[in-house]
């Protein structure tokens, strides 16, 4: 099985209308799965058309950590307040003791070290929840939701992964596509380790241009092939020429070049993916996947 990840760096680009129908036209020839990673906002299910009450099977995983204090073995001492930088911890100074916030808290560790009492521990807490379901195209979908105020999406990226994966080879699935978050951080990093082939998705705008060349560094580092889809090109073809010029001293594959259409749009309204409006968007697609060199 293949792995494909679409990325982007610059988010609004266009990211998960692109998967959802680069998925849609692969699983009319493939068994494939997908896998949503932009735990942080996810939405591919969405665009799939699948709502929350249509994934059967939710279930919450621990895959961050908050600090707890003994409030019995605390000395009053102060050093976990100090040493804390994410101003996770106040203090209450009618005790005269140290106050712990779930929220502030990235779970590091540090006030326990510290600790002359061993008053402090760290606990697993439910951080976010994963399901799958089955959209009316016949492939799966497998989603991933941060809690809100919680932490830890590129580890939730990985139980994502971990479950697509389960379910790609139940399946027999030839292909899995991938989407990821927007960005360089811990989820992007999450969702590329580990792929076949990266489609980088931009927009013919410089910070889009500029977010996807630190998108695909992320690519480099782990030695993964990688091409490039230019979105709504003809807003500014200037802009976009120079986007292929970039791709083109690089040796940068141009997968494809989607025009500004407003169909998209009415697509995403409609919980559709937009190939399903005609033979024009169908091929569209098809000639992206076309020109990866991993799909045989």
């Amino acid at each position: 099985m293949k792995t494909i990840t679409i990325l982007s760096g610059k988010g609004g680009v266009g990211k998960s209308s692109i998967t959802s129908s680069l998925a849609m036209v692969a699983a009319a020839g493939r068994k494939i799965t997908a896998a949503d990673c932009d735990v942080d906002a996810s939405n591919l299910a969405l665009v799939l058309g699948l709502r929350d009450e249509d994934i059967k099977d939710w279930k919450w995983i621990e895959t961050s950590e908050k600090a707890v204090l003994d409030t019995e073995k605390c000395i009053h001492c102060g050093k976990c307040r100090d040493v804390c930088k994410f101003s996770a911890v106040g203090w209450d100074e009618k005790k005269k003791m140290p106050v712990f916030s779930d929220l502030l808290c990235e779970g590091c560790g540090t006030c326990g070290l510290v600790c002359p009492s061993g008053a402090i521990s760290l606990k697993r807490v439910k951080n976010a929840r994963i399901g799958t379901g089955k959209t009316k195209y016949g492939f799966t979908v497998v989603t991933g939701q941060l809690k809100m105020g919680e932490s830890g999406s590129g580890k939730v990226v990985m139980a994502v992964k971990d479950k697509a994966m389960e379910v790609a080879k139940k399946n027999g699935s030839e292909i899995m596509f991938v989407d990821s978050a927007a960005g360089i951080g811990c989820p992007v990093i999450a969702s590329v380790n580990g792929s076949d082939y990266v489609i980088a998705v931009t927009e013919p705008t410089p910070s889009a241009m500029s977010d996807m060349e630190r998108a695909l560094k992320v690519a480099d580092h782990f030695g993964i092939l990688y091409g490039i889809v230019i979105n709504k090109w003809d807003l500014n073809p200037a802009f976009s020429g120079k986007i292929e010029k970039f791709a083109k001293e690089r040796g940068i594959p141009v997968l494809g070049k989607i025009p500004y259409d407003r169909k998209f749009v009415e697509a995403l309204v409609n919980l559709r993916p937009v190939v399903t409006y005609g033979k024009k968007y169908e091929k569209i697609f098809s000639g992206i996947l076309e020109k990866i060199r991993i799909i045989e």
